[in-house]
């Protein structure tokens, strides 16, 4: 009880004393400056150690345990592989052979000969080639009487040495050529007239070339070129030309300078067949002399070369010579990568034309032809080529083209008054009639390389020609077309195609008469109808040296004319054998 009154007393004192304090004046702040912040840290905990006593009655002791090693030398004949890296099997790269022969028959009495073998010596520097072709045919035309045969042989030899810092060569050929005036209609002639003509005409060929290109040296190259071309009728012609070219760096850009010098000169037994005699002969000796400087510029995606050509060139039969200076500049610039290329040129050139390249456009000419230089002013040209995808490429050009006495094929005019040893006097051959022209030309390219196995090209050719004496262009046609494809179809088979068209042309008939000028003879134009060709061969490999080809030609059978009055052979068909060898 006296335990409850006291803690009463205190609890009553304790609130009488904070009654008290609330009411006791303010007594002020003081500063308390705090002189090291409080670091409160933990003391290691003290575990207590002991040790468990053991009240088992018996007590186990551990056993000393003693061990002895006993090393007795073991040999090892083990030994590790080396590592080796995983290898891709490589396809194995094709055998090489230095010879190569082929021999095909066909319709027409058609055959084909190649041969060809390259000999190595001194570890590849020095190269020995040998090489022969053939190509004939014995089978007649219906539409004319006359034989139509025509061969073609040509053999050439060439060596060639290349050092570290020059390379040069020489090379011979002999060529001879075989055809037939036949330009001539059934029914148009007598049989005895037919049988007295002789339509035979035979061409020869030999020439000699040699070539030298060094490096590290102001003289870069030179070329030259020796030849003799005659024929069966005692025609004849040389030709010499010779090419040196320098190069001298100027600054950054380079300066070169090309130089010909380029001789023709022939003789003709017999007249023109504008002439209704045969008692003169036809002459000529042409000689030019050409300089072209040219300046290379290169800046990033431009490439510009800025040149002239000089030219003074003579007649040695009349002792008249002209000097001339034609322009010879070229530029491309990149404008979008490989995709789009822009090029463009002006250019010009005193082209010497020769009875040998006559021949070779077109071997019914007659063996009266007047041999006159192509004074061709300038070609100015502009166009876009690049790919429009990895695997298509592409080609657009158009050009404008002035050209004097430029030569055109025209059908001689049928001359009974001439009684030449070689009948080619019955309207069955061929003039060169010179013309000055102007020519507006678009051309157009496609090449598709589909893949390693296939490619396909086509291109296309539109021409307008305007001549000084108003004639039509003789036997220039206005469109050209041609489509090519090659394919591998397995490893074993191939095969490809070629098409070609040909627009129309047009020629002249005449005839000849006596005492009157040739524009006044009697003549009529004619127009040859434009012709459609395709050809085609399939071949198959049995390995890597024996193979067997066909080929077929004109498959479509038409017996179109290529020159007026000289039809081509319907379709032909040839098989043979390709085979090659080292020898």
């Amino acid at each position: 009880m006296s335990k409850s009154y006291t803690l009463l007393s205190i609890i009553i004192l304790s609130l009488f004393g904070v009654v008290q304090a609330q009411e006791t004046d303010d007594i002020g702040t003081e500063t308390v400056t705090v002189v090291k912040p409080y670091t409160p840290t933990v003391s290691d905990a003290f575990k207590i150690k002991s040790v468990p006593s053991l009240n088992d009655s018996i007590v186990l002791q551990k056993k000393k345990i003693t061990y002895n090693i006993f090393s007795v030398p073991v040999a090892s004949t083990f030994t590790p592989a080396k590592g080796k890296a995983s290898r891709v099997e490589k396809t194995p790269p094709p055998t090489l052979y230095n010879s190569y022969a082929s021999v095909g028959l066909g319709n027409f009495n058609n055959a084909l000969v190649d041969f060809y073998t390259s000999r190595e010596f001194n570890r590849g520097e020095d190269l020995l080639d040998f090489g022969l072709s053939h190509h004939s045919s014995r089978g007649n035309i219906d539409s004319t009487p006359l034989e139509t045969d025509f061969y073609d042989t040509k053999f050439d030899v060439s060596y060639a040495k290349k050092d570290r810092d020059r390379d040069w060569g020489v090379s011979v050929g002999l060529q001879h050529q075989l055809y037939n005036w036949y330009g001539i209609e059934r029914g148009t002639f007598t049989e005895t007239q037919v049988e007295a003509l002789d339509e035979r005409q035979n061409y020869f060929n030999a020439e000699a070339k040699a070539h030298l290109n060094l490096e590290d040296s102001f003289f870069k190259s030179g070329k030259i070129l020796m030849r003799r071309f005659w024929d069966a009728v005692e025609s004849g012609e040389n030709r010499i030309v010779l090419e040196p070219s320098i190069e001298l760096p100027i600054t950054e850009e380079l300066v070169t300078i090309n130089t010909k010098l380029d001789y023709v000169g022939g003789n003709f037994k017999n007249a023109s067949l504008n002439s209704t005699t045969n008692t003169s002969e036809i002459d000529y000796g042409l000689f030019q002399v050409s300089v072209n400087p040219s300046l290379l510029v290169l800046r990033d995606d431009l490439t510009v070369n800025l040149g002239a050509n000089f030219v003074y060139g003579m007649d040695l039969e009349d002792n008249a010579g002209n000097f001339y200076i034609y322009p010879a500049i070229t530029a491309s610039y990149r404008l979008l990568d490989e995709q789009v290329i822009a090029y463009g040129g002006l250019e010009g050139q005193l082209r010497q034309n020769s009875y040998y390249d006559f021949v070779n456009e077109n071997p019914y000419v007659s063996p009266t032809l007047i041999i006159q230089p192509t004074d061709q002013q300038y070609e100015a040209y502009v166009g876009l080529k690049g790919q429009l995808f990895a695997n298509v490429g592409y080609n657009i050009k158009g050009s404008y083209t002035a050209e004097n006495r430029r030569p055109l094929f025209l059908l001689n005019p049928q001359n009974l008054f001439r009684d030449d040893e070689k009948g080619y006097n019955f309207g069955n051959s061929f003039q060169v009639f010179y013309d000055d022209i102007r020519t507006l030309g678009i051309f157009g390219e496609l090449n598709v390389d589909v893949n390693r196995n296939f490619t396909l090209g086509l291109n296309a050719e539109v021409y307008n020609y305007n001549t000084e004496t108003d004639n039509p262009a003789w036997n220039l046609p206005n469109l050209k077309g041609s489509l090519f494809m090659d394919y591998q179809i397995s490893e074993k088979w191939f095969m490809g195609a070629n098409l070609f068209f040909v627009g129309e042309r047009e020629d002249l008939v005449s005839n000849a008469q006596a005492n009157t000028p040739p524009n006044l003879f009697p003549s009529t134009i004619v127009t040859l109808d434009s012709f459609f060709d395709a050809n085609a061969h399939l071949g198959y490999r049995f390995n890597e040296q024996l193979s067997v080809f066909a080929k077929a030609s004109n498959i479509a059978n038409n017996n179109y004319q290529r020159w007026s009055n000289f039809q081509v052979q319907g379709f032909q068909a040839l098989a043979g054998v390709s085979y090659k060898f080292d020898f």
